[in-house]
């Protein structure tokens, strides 16, 4: 009988969440759609954000469409690189995407993303689930439900642009 070696585990360590955010909002449906799908408004709510200089970022709103975005506080802080690739869209409903986000080329967390809305009397309930993979310990839940707030406050801000 040959034994073979047991092999050393990898010390890279998978965990996984899924959060729910809801909030609403005093705008129909199609407003807060669209606060998702045309590049200029989800540049002002999503990727402006106050403390964050952007290098770079890419939106194609469709079912196989992609977007990249590149980010970074400041000089000699972190990058963050997100992917995502939108997997179903319904207007004025829902849309499903995946994401993955890499900090200095590691890859942090991946994830499916699905945002919900429906119409309520004065507005919309949005509800948002993120089911995700925290990789190498590099990310969590707490943190990503913390940066989810304040990007549903931001969007909030710009539906109430008007």
């Amino acid at each position: 009988m040959h034994l073979v070696p047991k092999l050393a585990a990898p010390e890279h360590a998978v965990a996984h969440a899924q959060l729910v955010v809801q909030r609403v909002f005093a705008a129909p449906p199609a407003r807060v759609f669209a606060a998702w799908a045309d590049a200029d408004r989800r540049q002002r709510w999503f990727v402006r954000g106050e403390d964050w200089l952007l290098a770079e970022q890419t939106h194609d709103f469709r079912v196989g469409g992609r977007e990249r975005g590149r980010y970074c506080r400041g000089t000699g802080e972190p990058v963050y690189v997100a992917e995502t690739c939108y997997l179903d869209i319904v207007a004025d409903r829902r849309v499903v995407l995946s994401s993955v986000l890499s900090r200095d080329n590691l890859r942090v967390f991946a994830a499916l993303l699905t945002v919900e809305l429906q119409a309520e009397p004065g507005g919309t309930r949005l509800r948002l689930t993120e089911q995700g993979a925290f990789l190498d310990r590099q990310d969590s839940s707490a943190a990503r439900e913390q940066g989810w707030q304040v990007l549903l406050d931001a969007l909030g801000r710009e539906l109430a642009r008007g």
